[in-house]
């Protein structure tokens, strides 16, 4: 090859990649914009054609679901067939059994958007769902030379007067509509009578092999293509997906080195890149940081397109379908929570790292291996807690995990889901949200140490559960304060968690707050009283107590103070009183 062709060769390749380059960009803002506005943006485009094209089938699944099936045939006739075999991939199956209505459904709609290149790729691409298709949608019989049609039965249509067709009337019990059902009849019998007009020959040979599909081999063969595709994007069958939670530590992890970093890379535009799961991180979060401080194209679009086959990993492992750019915003957050947590303990620093770190780290490591090594602290703290849960003093005396308050209880609750959660208490707007740092698992690690402490306090104390009020909600904060009360009060038998009357519980209350200070503030001797009866109530020392248990005192005794501070002596109403066990 002469020089000329080489140069222009180049040139072309350099046209080439600038035309991609402001494709990517066009993507990224319609991607951006409400759905209506994408619709239009897209439909306006000079190269809409390409546009679409251009877009990961992910993508533009989420975009077909967020503009609404039917307002987005335009769209859907400028499709790609990969992008049309991966709809029918994610939409047409539940787990391991293909919907037939489902699979009737797309397939109306692609006929829609292009009837002519739809009976084509049918045809061609994706006669095995056909024949399948058919097989259970449809009666097929073959008329001998000798046979009269009308011993067939009612109903049975014909092109040549050879194969004879009805669609069976069970086929489309699963559609609710009657005019759907009307639609999806006039669909295959319009689809009939056009591969017999286009190609007779294939018509019948088509009508021949549906009659004899063995239905279960059919979609054996079909979910296993459909596994193979889709685990290109992440998707893997749930037994090897579920391995994403498996826990690994830091020191077990290797380094992969296979992404480039030099920043004179030239950027890649050949293989289309997921966008939404990048434009739905929080920039503010440890792995947007990272992801944002990478300077070469090409890593960035490699580290993009690697976040967005782990998300998709976690959707399998949840085996939570995701068809909207809503709903995948919860799996983008939890991806970037673990990762977050996970490049952290890589990083081996107890604040966050730098984000020039943080960079360092995603581009040398696996992400999935990173999200595991974030996971696994969550995962031990989890089967600590459900260890203690088996073995603790609260649930051999079979009280309930509401035992230990709302606080306690929302923590604890959280690490016990089957995977757990980190509990808000509505901050973000929602009682339970995936973890996001390390300071998050701290939080709960403390609270699981909170209870435990107390736990193993009440198991040295020689306490009867079973005189617990039965209508009244009991936590431990009243079971300890109310016996302590009693022992000061003087009321017998101490070991037994009774309701002390107001008016016996006013001269105890009174003692309990310093005279002349700020209100609601508890004299420093009534807590080392509290630690002296513990001591003798739990047969542990003073000191010992204080070493263990000195911030979840604390937390006792600021809680007191805190739903007491504006309440006088005389106010006191044993009805909206929690922390100690009153009765008129």
């Amino acid at each position: 090859m002469d020089m000329d062709a080489k140069t222009e060769e180049k040139r072309l390749a350099e046209i080439h990649r600038q035309r991609m380059a402001r494709l990517t960009a066009d993507k990224k803002r319609i991607f951006a914009m409400a759905p209506e506005d994408a619709l239009d943006a897209i439909l306006d485009h000079p190269t809409n054609r390409a546009l679409v094209h251009s877009m990961a089938e992910e993508d533009f699944f989420f975009l077909l679901n967020d503009i609404g099936h039917h307002d987005a045939l335009d769209i859907l006739s400028l499709a790609s067939n990969r992008q049309w075999e991966y709809i029918l991939d994610m939409d047409a199956w539940h787990r391991d059994r293909m919907q037939l209505e489902r699979v009737g459904y797309w397939l109306n709609l692609l006929h829609q958007a292009d009837p002519g290149r739809f009976v084509e790729w049918t045809m061609q691409e994706k006669y095995p769902l056909l024949e399948y298709y058919l097989n259970r949608t449809a009666d097929i019989f073959v008329r001998e030379h000798d046979e009269d049609p009308s011993d067939l039965g009612d109903g049975f249509f014909t092109c040549d007067d050879v194969f004879y067709v009805r669609f069976s009337k069970e086929a489309f019990t699963g559609i609710e509509e009657e005019e759907d059902r009307e639609e999806m009849e006039n669909f295959l019998y319009t689809l009939v009578h056009r591969i017999a007009d286009e190609d007779h020959m294939a018509y019948q040979v088509m009508l021949l092999r549906a009659a004899s599909v063995i239905p279960g081999e059919s979609e054996e063969e079909a979910f296993r293509f459909r596994n193979v595709r889709l685990a290109e994007k992440g998707f893997l069958p749930f037994d090897e997906a579920v391995g994403v939670y498996a826990p690994v530590k830091p020191e077990a992890i290797q380094k992969t080195p296979r992404k480039r970093i030099e920043k004179e890379a030239a950027m890649d535009f050949t293989v289309p890149v997921p966008v939404n799961h990048a434009v739905m991180l929080q920039r503010n979060t440890l792995f947007g940081n990272a992801l944002a401080h990478i300077d070469a194209e090409e890593v960035f679009n490699e580290i993009q397109t690697e976040f967005a086959s782990l998300c998709n990993r976690i959707i399998a492992a949840d085996q939570s379908p995701i068809k909207e750019r809503e709903q995948l915003k919860s799996i983008v957050n939890k991806a970037c929570g673990y990762l977050g947590i996970g490049i952290q303990r890589l990083a081996g620093t107890k604040a966050p790292p730098e984000a020039s770190r943080s960079a360092w780290i995603i581009s040398n490591y696996s992400l999935t291996d990173i999200f595991r090594t974030g996971y696994a602290l969550v995962l031990a703290l989890k089967k600590r807690a459900e260890k203690w849960q088996k073995q603790s003093w609260f649930a051999k005396n079979r009280l309930a995990l509401a035992f230990w308050g709302e606080y306690l209880v929302g923590h604890i609750g959280g690490l016990l889901l089957n995977y757990p959660k980190h509990f808000d208490n509505y901050k973000s707007g929602y009682l339970y949200r995936e973890f996001s740092s390390i300071d998050d698992i701290r939080e709960a690690e403390r609270a699981l140490d909170e209870a435990m402490i107390f736990d193993r306090m009440f198991s040295l104390m020689d306490i009867h559960t079973k005189g617990l009020p039965e209508r009244q909600f009991v936590t431990f904060h009243a079971v300890l304060l109310t016996l302590w009360a009693k022992s000061r009060i003087d009321i017998p038998p101490y070991d037994r968690v009774e309701p002390i009357s107001v008016n016996s519980f006013r001269p105890f209350y009174r003692s309990l707050w310093e005279e002349g200070g700020d209100k609601g503030h508890i004299k420093d001797s009534v807590k080392s009283d509290f630690l002296d009866w513990l001591s003798t109530t739990t047969g542990c020392t003073a000191h010992d107590i204080s070493l263990k248990a000195a911030a979840s005192l604390e937390h006792l005794f600021t809680a007191m103070e805190d739903e007491f501070a504006d309440v006088d002596e005389k106010d006191l109403d044993s009805r909206f009183i929690t922390l100690f066990l009153l009765t008129k």
